[in-house]
């Protein structure tokens, strides 16, 4: 007869309620260690996607996911001529927020390398890849756009003509593929009546100029689109993304390269490294003092009620005590008793978790290791939590069966 699990059926209701509470909490920690696990991926994941060997951004910067990075387009071709260099492409990246159907609407958009890139690296769930460097674009499932699909951004609309999963940027936003032509007309987009005004305000500069004031004519430029001044290059993108060929040695390219004194590089691991270091270190710090403060409220719930069942059974373990059990006998009924009340209370967190997580609006990603790490936590606190009672039911007399 195992008097841990006859003692259990005796007060089932108090046991399950227990457990399910305990199930509950440990929901919680799991789905904290879940959700670093998600912001983690949802940061690296562009860095791990693209597969690009070098990146090449503005100097003395940390990158256009860690910081705002702003280089001339040319750099692309500067990049190639590097010898060791196969391929090099150019990547803009911001985040906008529209309204639509009434309602805000929040993406990061990303702009492909076109002809080079046009989407391949993409994980389609539906559509097709961009066929033109114009008015297409590829989004993420969770922005709610469908095939087919027309979106306003800008001065131009733009048809969703593929969708993709799990392509979601450091903030949670989904991620909206576009060519880089697209990409720079969206972020650059200004009002018509800002357009007005600047070119008046050209215009009313110039005519204190003295240059300007000898040759008339050069006030008409004033009145030109700023794409078409000559003074005025071409709008910036936010990196290189640079691919080397094989056998090419990377630090001495990543050396070549650094010597430019307008741009700074990074290879593919230490540009992730500055992200995690940076943007999800304070997110890591806060969710793991979380965790910590929710494992020592379980503990403590897990100590006090394991406690209550040993008060309850007092007569039992002096009448054990009585007739001669040995101690080993009630320490191993309460330490099994906290063992199933932590094993219920995982199975519980883990069951209920699987059909919770999805509904979060942001990734909450289960690895075999966190749960192997937050299994053994249980098995830990389970044990310590028993040690109150077993401290308790060593204390009791076989006398007190009499009383």
């Amino acid at each position: 007869m195992n008097l841990a699990t006859k003692d259990i059926r005796r007060s089932l209701g108090r046991f399950a309620l227990t457990a399910v509470g305990i199930g509950m909490l440990l929901m919680v920690v799991m789905g904290m260690g879940g959700i670093y696990r998600g912001i983690v991926e949802d940061a690296t994941l562009l860095i791990d996607r693209v597969g690009a060997d070098l990146w090449i951004v503005q100097r003395d910067t940390r990158g256009p996911f860690a910081e705002q990075s702003r280089v001339p387009s040319n750099l692309v071709y500067r990049a190639a001529a590097v010898p060791g260099v196969q391929s090099s492409r150019e990547f803009v990246y911001h985040t906008i927020q529209r309204e639509r159907d009434g309602r805000p609407l929040r993406m990061a958009v990303l702009g492909l390398s076109w002809p080079t890139d046009k989407g391949q690296w993409l994980p389609l769930t539906s559509g097709r890849l961009l066929r033109q460097a114009h008015y297409e674009m590829i989004a993420d499932e969770t922005l709610g756009l469908i095939v087919g699909e027309q979106i306003r951004l800008g001065k131009e609309s733009y048809c969703v003509v593929g969708t993709t999963s799990n392509m979601i940027s450091s903030g949670g936003d989904g991620i909206a593929f576009f060519s880089v032509a697209d990409a720079q007309a969206i972020q650059f987009d200004v009002a018509g009546e800002s357009v007005r005004l600047e070119r008046a305000a050209r215009d009313s500069r110039g005519e204190n100029f003295e240059v300007a004031i000898q040759q008339p004519m050069m006030l008409d430029n004033a009145w030109r689109p700023t794409s078409q001044l000559p003074a005025i290059g071409p709008p910036q993108i936010s990196a290189v993304m640079v691919t080397l060929s094989p056998g090419a040695e990377v630090n001495q390219i990543k050396e070549t390269i650094s010597g430019w004194g307008d741009v700074s590089v990074f290879t593919a691991e230490g540009e992730r490294e500055l992200l995690l270091t940076g943007n999800v270190e304070k997110v890591r710090r806060q969710i793991g003092l979380f965790r910590a403060l929710l494992t020592l409220i379980a503990a403590i719930i897990m100590a006090l009620i394991l406690y209550t069942l040993t008060l309850d059974k007092i007569h039992s373990i002096a009448l054990l005590k009585l007739i001669g059990a040995p101690n080993t006998v009630i320490l191993g009924m309460i330490l099994q008793q906290a063992l199933i009340l932590g094993g219920a209370g995982f199975g519980i967190a883990y069951l209920v978790g699987g059909q919770l997580f999805p509904m979060f609006p942001r990734r909450v990603i289960l690895s075999d290791e966190d749960l192997m790490q937050l299994a053994v936590i249980v098995v830990a606190i389970s044990v310590l939590s028993s040690m109150l009672g077993i401290w308790k039911a060593m204390k009791v007399s076989p006398n007190e069966a009499l009383a």
